[in-house]
């Protein structure tokens, strides 16, 4: 396991974006995996899969029991007129639907054992060789119908580039709450692009939050060096039951595309950060996001 970012690296910008007016495809400067086969539950095998496609997929984490109280409070949450106009609360870019809901982990006890359950976070220590906590949490809803699409990105790009996250030292747990097909916008991903950091153009507005988690627009892959990624790893797409879950890397390049079909697709979304790899001021030079995106308390 490499040792802990010292507080004067932490300082220093190993992986600059949005600086230049070309699009850069650098070398990862991090390890993929932190941990070893005793730290936790992951075998060998998972790890190097992990390590070469930067994801892991499991189906049927969670049977159909577990899952019934988490789907009721989602139903709950979507629901409630308080939850739809709180700051913490997303809505579709054309559409009042609710898009997302953010720290989960803070205003639903229920949920929050689903982010924080043993199964999940003893892996995300084992990957990240450390005590973690949550960087963020949210429930993405992609309605039927009117489930905008998510567009091509690296989450350690913004995490980094508008939260001063300093290093790649962090994974994401995406539980399906409904059935993931190929036609309701699944979650896509390509492997092996997290061996990359793809600096981006562009100078980052102020409270670009507010529009970002909406549409992006900053932020995002150029065509060419995406087209890159793809033709040198392809596209996988995470597709499942109900309660399969999915871990990939803060860097791993994903997205996925708009639901035009009847059947929604949600989803509980949890970001697990080292405990060695704390916040800093942003990169970009603007204040920190709202804590309910960035957590800096280290709840």
């Amino acid at each position: 396991m490499s040792t802990a970012t010292t507080t004067t690296e932490s300082t220093i910008d190993f992986y600059p974006s949005r600086v230049s007016t070309r699009p850069a495809l650098l070398e990862r400067k991090d390890p993929v995996v932190w941990g070893a086969e005793s730290d936790g539950p992951l075998s060998i095998m998972h790890m190097r899969q992990y390590e070469q496609k930067g994801f892991l997929i499991f189906e049927r984490m969670f049977n159909a029991d577990e899952l019934a109280p988490f789907i009721d409070e989602l139903d709950r949450l979507r629901a409630s007129d308080e939850v739809k106009t709180s700051p913490e609360a997303i809505t579709e870019p054309s559409s009042k639907a609710v898009r997302s809901i953010f720290a989960i982990h803070e205003s639903s006890e229920i949920l929050r054992g689903l982010c924080l359950h043993p199964r999940v976070v003893k892996i995300a220590r084992q990957l990240l060789g450390s005590d973690v906590y949550v960087h963020q949490s949210r429930v993405n809803y992609k309605p039927g119908f009117c489930g905008k699409e998510f567009y091509w990105h690296s989450d350690f790009e913004t995490w980094h580039v508008e939260d001063g996250m300093p290093r790649m030292r962090a994974v994401s747990c995406s539980v399906s709450l409904t059935d993931n097909s190929p036609f309701n916008g699944p979650l896509m991903l390509i492997p092996g692009s997290h061996k990359h950091f793809l600096a981006c153009v562009g100078e980052t507005p102020e409270e670009h939050y507010k529009s970002s988690l909406k549409q992006q627009e900053y932020g995002v892959p150029d065509n060419d060096n995406l087209a890159k990624m793809v033709h040198a790893g392809g596209i996988e797409g995470a597709t499942g039951p109900a309660g399969s879950v999915v871990f990939f890397e803060c860097n791993t390049m994903h997205g996925s595309s708009s639901n035009i079909t009847p059947l929604p697709r949600s989803n509980c979304f949890t970001v697990f950060n080292s405990v060695e790899n704390k916040l800093v001021a942003p990169f970009c030079g603007l204040p920190p996001r709202p804590n309910f995106i960035a957590n800096r308390h280290e709840d």
